[in-house]
């Protein structure tokens, strides 16, 4: 199994060796912006050269679901470009959250939004849809919100090359899905789970609440933070706070 950690994106192969990771995530832009991404230099070759497997999280802003066009449409423009980028340094997969709409929307045109994305999208690497942990009208928080979502994508040509599911057990917990059989039930939806995010939470669960903790410094179980993973049979990536990214990363490979 590899585990590893999200990490800066200056170095993040010199980042990988301090917390002892051997698979790393990063932000090659501004994750709070629709600027397009930018691949510090010489990355392609660092990543090309190493044993490190790198996988690029999109930015926070993108939400191809929305109902405004304001959004959705440099929402889309942003995805594209991060996918080009992160095939471009090498990595394995790119994640995105899977969006929302506003309180009175249907849900079902987030869902169609979502096809016709994949419809034009150009994937180099597969596009990781990861469950979110808040939001009343959100596409990924509910297992029953992901199972209509891959529901309206079936049938997309390149659907099982091209989408993939990144599985949060901090945003699970705080979306008040229990984890001890959540492996099984996302599986039965997508037929898949490609990497793991292995976080604590701080809050509790079904809180909404997407705030990280240090493994067993939170309220989730961590016997169930370990079923997750061993379960899930895909790598593994902590965005827990940094400063005991190394310890997190030691224990669960003490544990696993």
């Amino acid at each position: 199994m590899r585990i590893g950690a999200h990490v800066r994106a200056l170095d993040p192969i010199e980042a990988a060796a301090e917390v002892g990771a051997d698979v790393v995530q990063i932000f090659i832009g501004d994750p709070q912006s629709f600027k397009a991404p930018e691949a510090p230099e010489g990355l392609a070759e660092a990543v090309a050269a190493s044993e490190v497997d790198v996988y690029v999280h999109a930015p926070y802003r993108i939400n191809v679901a929305t109902a405004n066009n304001r959004i959705r449409i440099p929402s889309r423009k942003l995805l594209q470009q991060h996918l080009h980028a992160a095939a471009g340094i090498g990595a394995k997969g790119l994640i995105v959250h899977g969006g929302h709409l506003a309180e009175s929307d249907d849900p079902q045109v987030g869902f169609d939004n979502w096809r016709k994305v994949f419809e034009r999208l150009e994937c180099p690497i597969p596009v990781l849809i990861e469950n979110t942990a808040g939001g009343g009208n959100a596409m990924a928080r509910k297992f029953d919100r992901i199972a209509r979502l891959w529901e309206t994508l079936d049938g997309v040509d390149g659907l099982a090359e091209n989408v993939g599911f990144c599985l949060d057990t901090c945003h699970a917990h705080a979306a008040g899905e229990a984890l001890i059989d959540a492996v099984s039930r996302v599986k039965a939806i997508t037929g898949r789970i490609d990497l793991v995010h292995c976080n604590d939470s701080r809050d509790a669960f079904d809180s909404g609440a997407d705030r990280h903790a240090n493994l067993r410094k939170g309220q989730i179980d961590p016997e169930l933070i370990l079923a997750v993973c061993r379960e899930a049979g895909a790598p593994v990536v902590v965005e827990t706070p940094g400063e005991g990214q190394a310890e997190d990363i030691a224990w669960l490979r003490e544990s696993l």
